[in-house]
């Protein structure tokens, strides 16, 4: 058996990545390939019935705010090269000051802390997201067994429990994450998003209102006429329709956003709640741009290529990739798939790809193959993705082993392996319970399946846990929600506190500068803070927005901080550290 230790072999990682690889790396944990399947249900979902109008400009707004807090991971990552990310990056930072390095412990712990919302919750909101795309995918081989629209619950539950250690195993073999690996993800996936965004704005170009489409029936499958459930009335072929007085019309006739009559409309704030509301859950969606910053050692030229990698990653994915295919999933909405469907659907996305598979290709067989090879897609993008999260997170929970900040097991690299083989185990059990929670109460809150839908689910074992009639599920948060706005939380904190570092890493140092060093950081500071307080807020003036989710998450966030402040208090009585310090550590330079 290997041995532990605390330090790497002898000699270092080796300086090999040039800027195409850093960029690559950077890359792998933002996925557009896999978010825009994910995530579009959740934006559909979250401040209905009217917010889903603002999601393309929302996503705009976020990049906008992770735009400003790249620039500052950017500037420290050349200030601090080999650091570490944003955990390094505050003790650098104060300890540089002649005054401020007191408090270098104290940010560099709250910072740690913060991380770990973020860091330990995604890869299990990636697990439990995965198990829904594989939930979905399976119905389309047993349509008899599962449905796809409401996925079985055990089966997700049994696949979480299998995927997050399989995917912690590669972790712990230290053979994932490649750069080749990440580039071959990041080709594929975007070629692949590329192509249906193209036939999703050529479905709509090509299908003007009133023209015949095509439509899902009862069982999901594509459709060019529309039969009745009774057979009694004669098929009738499906109409497309972008009629305005239909565009934010429920079946029932109350307000309630179904589509957008024009190109116009995809790209219009329509209220600023909107763009707010969507903003902060599209910031799941670009977060990781951020985690290259730590592979300070791994770059050939480090102070060149990272702040480079950094933002060329959140440009190339997020200005580009989101803002193309994002535009295309909601230019293709129309009366024959509306946000109504999507709600009511495990994957929208995947829905549309039936329909435009069928349209392109000629066949309802040909739409569901289309879709299958592009969910494949999704589901090679997902492992890439929750790979690189599990590993980011185990970096960051090792590092804080190493200094004694957490326990100093986690601080332990494998004897043959070298990686931080516990804090990875440690993740992957923590991935399988949120994983499992994120899933079982999907179809709740505002997600709840009317009593009609639940009918039509197959009575077989594989639904008789996890499902609830519509009453007891709209008094339960949606859990998915939920676990998304818990890592989502942790993301602003993280950020807020980068942006300060930031701040306090430039005063007084021969560099600075007032645009990069104050005014772009205190903007991202304060877009941060905005989103955070927004949750607080909106409930009470945003009809729509449920008050559940948001405070169940901000109440996590908070038990997570309180315990943070006493298991810090804890670990300074055992380790006889003080929280301020009294001198600068020997060889401290200032500014």
């Amino acid at each position: 058996m290997a041995s532990d230790s605390t330090t790497p072999p002898s000699g270092g990682t080796k300086a090999t990545l040039g800027l195409t690889g850093l960029t690559s790396n950077a890359m792998a944990l933002i996925a557009p390939g896999a978010f825009l399947w994910l995530t579009f249900f959740i934006q559909c979902a979250y401040g209905a019935p009217m917010a889903a109008q603002g999601m393309w400009i929302g996503i705009v707004a976020a990049l906008v705010l992770c735009l400003a807090t790249a620039i500052s991971y950017a500037e420290l990552s050349k200030l601090y090269p080999g650091a570490g990310s944003s955990y390094f990056f505050a003790e650098q930072a104060f300890l540089s000051k002649k005054e401020a390095f007191k408090w270098a412990r104290l940010a560099k712990f709250m910072v740690g802390w913060a991380s770990h919302l973020y860091y330990w919750v995604y890869p299990g909101l990636m697990v439990g997201t995965t198990s829904l795309v594989a939930g979905y995918m399976l119905a389309q081989f047993f349509p008899d067994t599962f449905n796809p629209a409401v996925p079985s619950p055990i089966f997700m539950i049994g696949f979480c429990v299998v995927f997050a250690p399989c995917v912690a195993y590669i972790a712990f073999r230290g053979v994932g994450g490649t750069t080749v690996v990440n580039a071959v993800i990041n080709v594929v996936q975007i070629t692949a998003l590329i192509i249906f965004s193209v036939m999703a704005i050529s479905y709509r170009v090509n299908h003007t209102d009133g023209s015949k489409g095509i439509a899902l029936d009862a069982n999901g499958v594509p459709s060019a006429q529309i039969i009745s459930a009774d057979g009694k009335t004669p098929p009738a072929d499906v109409t497309v329709s972008y009629a305005a007085d239909g565009a934010t019309k429920a079946a029932d006739g109350s307000e309630a956003f179904q589509y957008h009559k024009d190109a116009i409309s995809v790209i219009s704030p329509h209220k600023f709640s909107y763009v707010i509301i969507q903003a902060c859950v599209a910031i799941l969606i670009l977060v990781g741009f951020e985690s290259v910053t730590s592979m300070g050692e791994e770059a050939k030229n480090a102070k060149r290529d990272i702040p480079k990698a950094v933002i060329l990653s959140l440009l190339i994915q997020g200005a580009f990739c989101y803002l193309l295919e994002y535009f295309a999933a909601n230019f293709f909405l129309h009366n024959n798939y509306n946000v109504s469907a999507a709600l009511g659907s495990a994957a929208p996305i995947g829905d549309m790809m039936k329909i435009v598979g069928m349209w392109a290709f000629g066949s309802a067989k040909a739409g569901q193959i289309f879709m299958l090879v592009q969910a494949t897609t999704v589901l090679l993008a997902l492992v890439g993705t929750t790979l690189s999260c599990m590993t980011t997170g185990a970096r960051v929970t090792y590092a804080m082993g190493r200094d004694e900040e957490m326990g100093e097991h986690f601080g332990m690299l494998h004897g043959k392996n070298n990686t931080p083989h516990r804090a990875i185990w440690t993740l992957a059990f923590i991935s399988i319970a949120i994983g499992i929670i994120s899933i079982y109460f999907n179809f709740c809150g505002p997600c709840a399946l009317s009593d009609d839908t639940i009918k039509t689910l197959p009575v077989n074992v594989w639904y008789k846990i996890g499902v609830f009639g519509h009453d007891t599920a709209a008094k339960i948060p949606q859990s998915l929600l939920v676990v998304t706005l818990v890592s989502n939380f942790g993301t602003f904190l993280l950020y807020m506190m980068t942006c300060f570092t930031a701040i306090v890493a430039f005063r007084e140092h021969h560099t600075f500068n007032t645009f990069k060093h104050t005014v772009v950081p205190v903007f991202g500071l304060l877009a941060n803070l905005l989103c955070m307080v927004f949750f607080i807020v909106g409930p009470f003036s945003v009809p729509g927005m449920s008050k559940v989710e948001p405070f169940v998450a901000l109440g996590i966030v908070a038990l997570w901080g309180v315990y943070g402040a006493i298991y810090m208090a804890m670990r300074s009585k055992k380790t006889g550290r003080t929280v301020i310090l009294s001198a600068a550590p020997t060889g401290t330079v200032g500014a």
